[in-house]
C-alpha cells in the first residue's frame, strides 16, 4: 500500500481519480487543492475518511508542497487552471498556476525522491484540419494556440527538463477532452446539460464544426493509474478513446436525450483562436501498457452524465447563475 498525493484533487478530473484510486487500489490519498472556484469539497463525498486526507493549500506555496510531498510515495499532478475562455480573459493566473505550480512540484519531488506523474492536455499540440486523417502522437510538435495550452506546454517542458537534468522519476500524459460527473458548469458538456435541465436552448460557438476527441473521465483515471504503475520513466503517453465528435453533433445528441428537436439551439460568435480539431492516437499506451478504454459508448456515457447532473442539482445549482452571467457579458 502506498500514499499518493493528488494535486488539484477537488477539481473535476482530480476528484474522479481519487474516487478511482479508492475503488480500485489499496492506496491512500492526500489531496492538495487551493479550493478555487472550480473545486468542490463535496466532490470527494462518500470516500473513506481514513484513506483520503484533504489539505487546503496552493501548490505555488513551496512550504506546503514540500511538506506534503515529503509524506507520500508518488504524486499525480492534476492541479491547473484549465478553462480556455478564462485564459484569454486573464492569462496571468494560468502562468502562475500551471508553470510556477509545476516548478514547485518538481522541486519538491526532486528533493524527496518521489515518483511523479504529470497530467497534461492534447491542446499543447495545437489543432488539426477537419479533413486531416492525422492524429496526435507523442512525437507531434508542440504548437499551442491559447494561453491555457501554452502554459501547459511550458509545464510539460519543465517536467522533461527535470527528468533529464536532475533525474526526476516522472512520466507525462496528454489526454483528450474529458466528460462525466463533477465537472464545473462552465465547461461545454455540463453547460449544455444544465441549460437543457433549465429549459434553455444550448449555445454553439460558430458553426459547431470544431471537433473534440471525447473520453469518459473514468477511462482517463484508469489510464493514469496504469501509467503510474507501469509507465516507463521519462516517457509521454497519449490517452484517448477514439471519441471524435463535432461540437454540433454533441449538442444534437444531448437534445435527443432530452427529447428535444435536434436543431433547437442557438449559434453565437466563435471563440478567439478556437482550435479546429483534436484527435488522439493512444496506440502506444494500448500496445506497451495493455490499457484500453471501457466507456466507449459515447451516447450511453452522455446519458449517464445527464442523469448525474439531474440527480445532483445541489452540487451545481449554486454556481450556475454566476457562470451564465459571465458568459452573457462576453456575448456567449
Amino acid at each position: 500500500m502506498a500514499t499518493v498525493l493528488v494535486t488539484g484533487g477537488l477539481g473535476f478530473i482530480g476528484s474522479n481519480f481519487v474516487h478511482h484510486l479508492c475503488a480500485h487500489t489499496d492506496h491512500d490519498a492526500i489531496v492538495v487543492d487551493k479550493l478555487g472556484y472550480a473545486a468542490r469539497r463535496d466532490s470527494l463525498a462518500g470516500l473513506p475518511a481514513d484513506r483520503v486526507e484533504v489539505v487546503i493549500g496552493d501548490i505555488c506555496d513551496a512550504e506546503i508542497t514540500d511538506a506534503t510531498v515529503a509524506r507520500v510515495d508518488a504524486v499525480v499532478h492534476f492541479a491547473a487552471e484549465s478553462h480556455n475562455d478564462n485564459s484569454i480573459l486573464g492569462p496571468g493566473e494560468f502562468v502562475r498556476s500551471n508553470v510556477l505550480g509545476t516548478y514547485e512540484v518538481l522541486e519538491a519531488v526532486r528533493r524527496h525522491g518521489v515518483r511523479l506523474h504529470h497530467i497534461s492536455t492534447d491542446e499543447v499540440y495545437g489543432d488539426l484540419a477537419l479533413d486531416d486523417p492525422t492524429r496526435f502522437t507523442a512525437q507531434t510538435p508542440y504548437r499551442p494556440s491559447s494561453p491555457y495550452s501554452a502554459t501547459k506546454a511550458g509545464s510539460d517542458h519543465l517536467v522533461r527538463a527535470w527528468v533529464r537534468t536532475f533525474g526526476v522519476a516522472a512520466t507525462i500524459s496528454n489526454c483528450s477532452n474529458n466528460y462525466g460527473p463533477r465537472q464545473h458548469v462552465e465547461k461545454f458538456i455540463p453547460r449544455q446539460i444544465t441549460n437543457l435541465i433549465d429549459g434553455v436552448r444550448p449555445r454553439v460557438y460558430g458553426r459547431g464544426a470544431n471537433v473534440r476527441d471525447w473520453i469518459h473521465v473514468d477511462d482517463h483515471s484508469s489510464a493514469v493509474l496504469t501509467i503510474l504503475d507501469s509507465g516507463q520513466i521519462g516517457e509521454t503517453y497519449l490517452i484517448g478513446a477514439d471519441g471524435e465528435r463535432s461540437n454540433l453533433a454533441v449538442v444534437r445528441e444531448l437534445l435527443a436525450i432530452f427529447g428535444r428537436d435536434v436543431d433547437d439551439f442557438d449559434q453565437v460568435a466563435d471563440r478567439a483562436g478556437h482550435d479546429l480539431r483534436y484527435a488522439i492516437d493512444a496506440g502506444a499506451l494500448r500496445d506497451q501498457l495493455g490499457w484500453s478504454p471501457v466507456r466507449v459508448d459515447f451516447t450511453a456515457g452522455l446519458r449517464d452524465t445527464v442523469e448525474w447532473y439531474r440527480e445532483n442539482e445541489d452540487w451545481w445549482r449554486g454556481v450556475k447563475s454566476e457562470t451564465e452571467a459571465k458568459y452573457r457579458r462576453s456575448g456567449q
